[in-house]
């Protein structure tokens, strides 16, 4: 059977685990520590990061946007609309959003990482000016949620929540609209939901 490698707050493995779920794909989820990566992380991606997929044949697929799109081709196109474009507007909204969870990451490890006596607040101000250009474009762009899912759609879910994780409070004013479209995918995709990240 197939395996994720992940860990329960990353949004990326939200987003991958989430796909895999979609698409009806059967698979082990294996929690993995990056921070000293166990042999099974190495073999299966070198660079020791999550979330990889690691097939039948022990062969590793990484990054997230990688196996969406492995996922996609091994499942009849299940992830991606087949008209071009759109599954650029797909595609698009995907990389905003892992973008957006890049530099929110960015921000998360710059306090976590560094005594707080040197946390470099102008890297910190700069990430969430990147964070807020992102949610002000999302609420002028708010995807419609459809019966049929796609790509940018998880990966839209997986970062509002881990917006609503590390930065509770801090992003919600002046966008009950994404909020409002979180709970909505909740309720309509609970299974899904219940997969998003988590402390």
């Amino acid at each position: 059977m197939p395996k994720i490698l992940y860990s329960p707050a990353s949004p990326y493995s939200a987003k991958v685990r989430m796909a895999a779920a979609y698409v009806g794909l059967s698979f082990e989820s294996e929690l993995t520590e990056t921070n000293a990566p166990p042999d099974s992380l190495l073999q299966a991606n070198p660079l020791g990061k999550i979330p990889v997929l690691v097939t039948d044949e022990g062969d590793g697929i990484y990054d997230s946007r990688v196996i969406t799109q492995y996922l996609n081709r091994e499942h009849k196109g299940a992830l991606f609309p087949r008209n071009s474009a759109k599954r650029l507007q797909a595609e698009r909204l995907e990389a905003l959003c892992d973008g957006l969870c890049d530099v929110l990451l960015a921000h998360v490890y710059e306090r976590r990482m560094r005594p707080e006596e040197i946390v470099h607040q102008p890297w910190l101000d700069r990430q969430w000016r990147k964070a807020e250009q992102c949610l002000d474009l999302l609420m002028t762009q708010t995807p419609n949620l459809p019966a049929k899912l796609h790509a940018g759609h998880l990966a839209f879910r997986a970062a509002l929540a881990y917006l609503a994780l590390r930065f509770e409070g801090k992003w919600e004013r002046g966008r009950s609209k994404l909020v409002r479209w979180a709970k909505r995918f909740d309720e309509k995709f609970p299974d899904l939901a219940a997969l998003l990240p988590k402390a």
